[in-house]
């Protein structure tokens, strides 16, 4: 199966709540990109996870709106910037021992995400995400991690 785990598109700067902050144009423009490349790959979603931030939520349902998708967007509180990679990786294969999900996407935030991808893969890296950016790992269910795929960034598309 696969899991693919992206950050959230580009978000505004404010002194505000973070958890409040929008995406900027900027980071619409880098959804579009991602999503055509997602297309061009012919994923097809099964689940959809985010973090209840704002700027995760916008990103998943920008995501979905341009890859035209009825797959429903789940939230789940332990995507936040600092939740627990082991946390989420206990929590994901549980949903699979039960679920015969093939694609499966989670939008988070850094450094969560990068912690994420030492923690389900064979390569134990952390790598750095750009915003928008996503990570495929070709994911055992019955090894609990997998190896990394791919890593593609709005940046890399447009050149």
């Amino acid at each position: 199966m696969n899991i693919y785990i992206m950050r959230h598109a580009e978000a505004e700067n404010t002194l505000g709540d973070d958890q409040h902050r929008s995406l900027t144009p900027d980071g619409l423009r880098d959804i579009e990109l991602i999503a055509r490349w997602i297309a061009q790959q012919g994923i097809k979603f099964d689940a959809i996870i985010a973090s209840p931030y704002k700027r995760a939520q916008q990103t998943a349902q920008a995501l979905k709106e341009h890859l035209h998708s009825p797959v429903t967007i789940s939230t789940l509180a332990l995507l936040t910037p600092h939740g627990s990679a082991t946390d989420v990786h206990d929590y994901l294969d549980g949903i699979l021992a039960v679920k015969p999900w093939n694609n499966v996407l989670l939008v988070s935030h850094m450094p969560l995400v990068s912690y994420l991808t030492e923690k389900m893969s064979v390569e134990n890296v952390a790598p750095l995400f750009p915003t928008a950016s996503v990570l495929h790992i070709d994911y055992s269910v019955e090894r609990m991690n997998g190896s990394v795929a791919a890593h593609i960034s709005p940046e890399r598309l447009a050149h």
